[in-house]
């Protein structure tokens, strides 16, 4: 069983027990909430028509930077080279529990 939520203007395929690093986002007590749930299945090929309600738990596991990632722009025989960085913030959560209408599945 898995469901696919997004957050952070991406999606994400998660099931119960899973860790992914995600965009940055506000948490309350080390608890993150995904109420935009986009597909749940319970099974093998079958998908739920209706999502009234789902959301997906998970756990905060820490906060971090991601790598370094260079963006270098050159503009050849005109003299002209940018080198500029960036890094990421990201936070580590673990999947708890999907709630879809009413049942719940846990790892």
């Amino acid at each position: 069983m898995y469901a696919v939520i997004r957050t952070g203007g991406k999606q994400y395929r998660v099931a119960p027990g899973d860790t992914l690093k995600i965009e940055r986002t506000a948490h309350e007590n080390g608890v993150v909430e995904f109420s935009d749930v986009l597909a749940f299945s319970g099974e093998e090929g079958k998908f739920e028509s209706e999502l009234g309600g789902a959301k997906v738990t998970a756990q905060v596991l820490g906060e971090g930077r991601g790598e370094k990632i260079l963006v270098f722009k050159l503009k050849r025989k005109k003299q002209y080279k940018k080198m500029q960085g960036h890094r990421q913030n990201f936070v580590e959560v673990k999947i708890n529990e999907i709630l879809v209408n009413g049942q719940t599945y846990k790892a």
